[in-house]
C-alpha cells in the first residue's frame, strides 16, 4: 500500500453542508452592522476569504478594524451554532473518509475557513483522527483560485502535487487545484458545470476507483 498519495478536502460545502448555516450568520452579523446582504450576494461570496468578502460588501466604509470585528464576530456565531445545532457530512463523505484511511492515503483539510472552524465541524463529525494536517485561513495570504493551500497542503503531508487530489465543490478551487498542478473532483449538487477531472453529484456516486485511477493517470 502507498502512502505517498494524499487528499486535500474542501471544507464546506465538500465535506459538510453548510451552506444554510453561513447564510445565517453573515445576514445577521452584517444585519448588526445596518448592511442588508441578498441571498444571491452571500452565494456569490461562498468559498472566499472574510477579508475579500467583508470589503466588498462595505465598499468604501470598509476598514481593517471593521473588517477584522465583523469576521470574528461572524465566525464566533458560526461556532456557536455548530456546537449546538450540528452539522452533517454530505452524502458518501463519511464512507470516502473511512475507505480513503483505510487504504492508505493521506488527507488534509484544505480550506479558506479559520481554524477554530475546521476544528469545530471535525469535533461535530468526530472526524479530526483521519486528517494529517490542517491548512485554514490562517496559514495562507492568497484565496483560491491561487494555488497556496493546496500547494501548503502537500508539504505538510509530504506529498508531491502530482501525487495529491483535490475534493472541492467551487469553480475557484477547481482553479487553484489545476494551478497547483493537482487532479480534483468536483461535487456539484445542482449540476452546475465545474472544470474537474472527475464531476460527481455526490460523493456516493463514485466509483470505488475514483481516486486511484486519477493518481495513475498522472
Amino acid at each position: 500500500m502507498n502512502a505517498t498519495r494524499a487528499v486535500l478536502w474542501d471544507m464546506d460545502g465538500t465535506l459538510v453542508d453548510s451552506e444554510e448555516l453561513h447564510w445565517i450568520c453573515w445576514r445577521e452579523t452584517m444585519a448588526n452592522e445596518g448592511v442588508v446582504i441578498t441571498r444571491e450576494q452571500f452565494l456569490a461570496s461562498f468559498g472566499q476569504r472574510n477579508d475579500a468578502i467583508i470589503s466588498r460588501w462595505l465598499g468604501a466604509a470598509s476598514t481593517p478594524e471593521r473588517i477584522e470585528r465583523i469576521g470574528n464576530a461572524k465566525e464566533e456565531l458560526y461556532r456557536h451554532l455548530v456546537r449546538t445545532k450540528g452539522v452533517s457530512p454530505l452524502p458518501g463523505v463519511a464512507s470516502w473518509l473511512q475507505r480513503l484511511h483505510s487504504r492508505g492515503w493521506l488527507q488534509a483539510i484544505a480550506s479558506s475557513a479559520p481554524r477554530a472552524n475546521i476544528e469545530a465541524v471535525l469535533e461535530a463529525l468526530a472526524a479530526a483522527h483521519v486528517f494529517d494536517a490542517i491548512v485554514s485561513a490562517e496559514d495562507v495570504h492568497r484565496g483560491k483560485p491561487d494555488p497556496e493551500v493546496y500547494l501548503t497542503a502537500a508539504a505538510r503531508v509530504g506529498v508531491s502535487p502530482d501525487r495529491c487530489i483535490v475534493l472541492e465543490d467551487a469553480v475557484a478551487g477547481i482553479e487553484g487545484a489545476c494551478n497547483a498542478g493537482m487532479k480534483s473532483i468536483g461535487v456539484s449538487p445542482d449540476g452546475k458545470h465545474l472544470p474537474a477531472d472527475v464531476v460527481v453529484r455526490s460523493l456516493d456516486q463514485l466509483d470505488s476507483d475514483a481516486f486511484e485511477r486519477l493518481v495513475v493517470s498522472q
